[in-house]
């Protein structure tokens, strides 16, 4: 009876799966290590076989050696250093020519900032220009261009007399020719407003202070005169002068941390209070260049001209040769009323100098023309665009050609 509990031995044919001792992976010893014991020796054949009966019986163990890849994938080869090297060239290459190309893109900027407006004159020239002879027909004609593109009554009238001097003086009698004429004239007209703003070296700080309406771009053009300034080496502080519009100081210091420059704000101040904080701190601080922001405000409304007047007295109080430079930031878009916004602004603040902005945002770009002829006061800087390399100093020459160029 007690032979049925006996543990049955196994067959001489069988192998003693429990006698199997473990394997190293590759039957291999590294170098350097000492076996704690003796390695068992590999198994043979009959062993082999069994254990491969044992994996096909067991579910799980079946399962775990399915999930064993006997070909795993081989990791992606490392680049050739030759073909890499030349790959980083050919970039590098590329982005030499992009950084040319924007380094010498003022020129195109200009002229497809001036696109509208160039479109534009080139419809209505085309029939002038288009040839025939010169009479009194083609100066009428050449007329409602001219005052079709905000140029003014006053600016048309010395353009065409210009034009006129010139077509007898040269002997012009195809209308072809009044194209050389017409840019000549033009250019003429705006010479005198080509006055780049130019930084003393023994005034510190230079005080520029900006005024003009409700959304012409004040603020903008700040920020960006402020990385211009940097980029001459120059310290700039800013001033949060407008208290009045919504988030204009929120504005305003955001330009400062792209620019990496100090803003001097009020959170419910008086405009001029900042102005004359942000004098003194420049006085303390030893800054190069104060732009101090004030609030929008239409000439027509007489008190808040008087508030602007209150803003330079003050910074006289600080600075008594300040502001240095008074700057009126006007909208192209507005046509001729920025010739009254001129007007006004000029004989409450005595202007020194103009930023002329959006330009590429309107299809009648005559308006410096119309400046020119009115009150010719200097314009520093021109807008074509929202990028920060977009406001460059004024060129008439590049300004005509834009937007008389074939």
């Amino acid at each position: 009876m007690f032979g049925l509990f006996k543990k049955k031995k196994p067959a001489e044919s069988e192998v003693d799966l429990s006698k199997v001792k473990s394997q190293p992976y590759d039957n291999s010893v590294f170098l350097g290590d000492e076996p704690e014991e003796e390695l068992p020796p590999p198994l043979n054949n009959e062993q082999k076989v069994a254990v491969a009966k044992h994996i096909h019986g067991n579910p799980i163990s079946q399962l775990v050696a399915d999930t064993i890849d006997d070909n795993p994938p081989l990791p992606p080869s490392l680049p050739d250093e030759n073909n890499n090297t030349a790959e980083k060239k050919n970039n590098t290459d590329n982005n030499d020519n992009t950084n040319e190309t924007v380094r010498l893109s003022w020129a195109e900027r200009l002229r497809q900032g001036l696109s509208k407006s160039r479109s534009q004159m080139a419809k209505s020239l085309a029939g002038i220009f288009g040839g025939g002879k010169i009479d009194e027909d083609l100066y009428e004609d050449l007329e409602a261009v001219l005052l079709g593109a905000d140029m003014g009554v006053e600016a048309t009238g010395t353009l065409l007399q210009d034009v006129r001097c010139r077509v007898s003086l040269k002997g012009l009698k195809d209308a072809n020719e009044l194209r050389g004429a017409l840019k000549d004239a033009l250019y003429e007209l705006l010479k005198p407003l080509e006055q780049p703003l130019k930084l003393p070296e023994n005034s510190k700080p230079f005080v520029i202070m900006m005024t003009g309406v409700n959304g012409a771009g004040k603020t903008t053009s700040i920020g960006k005169l402020a990385k211009q300034f940097q980029v001459q080496g120059k310290s700039v502080l800013l001033a949060a002068g407008d208290t009045f519009r919504a988030a204009a100081r929120e504005q305003l210091q955001q330009w400062g941390e792209r620019n990496q420059v100090a803003v001097i704000s009020q959170s419910g101040g008086d405009s001029a209070a900042v102005c004359f904080d942000a004098v003194e701190a420049a006085k303390a601080r030893g800054i190069d260049v104060v732009l101090a922001d004030t609030a929008g405000r239409l000439p027509t409304q007489l008190h808040l001209m008087e508030e602007i007047k209150k803003v330079k007295r003050v910074l006289q109080k600080s600075l008594p040769d300040a502001p240095h430079e008074i700057i009126l930031v006007l909208d192209a878009t507005i046509g001729q009323n920025a010739v009254n916004q001129v007007i006004a602004f000029d004989d409450a603040l005595g202007l020194t100098g103009l930023i002329v902005s959006k330009l590429d945002g309107t299809a009648k770009g005559g308006i410096l023309a119309a400046l020119a002829s009115k009150r010719p006061i200097p314009v520093r800087y021109i807008g074509v665009g929202e990028g920060i390399d977009d406001l460059r100093p004024f060129d008439a020459r590049a300004f005509t050609e834009a937007l008389l160029g074939e």
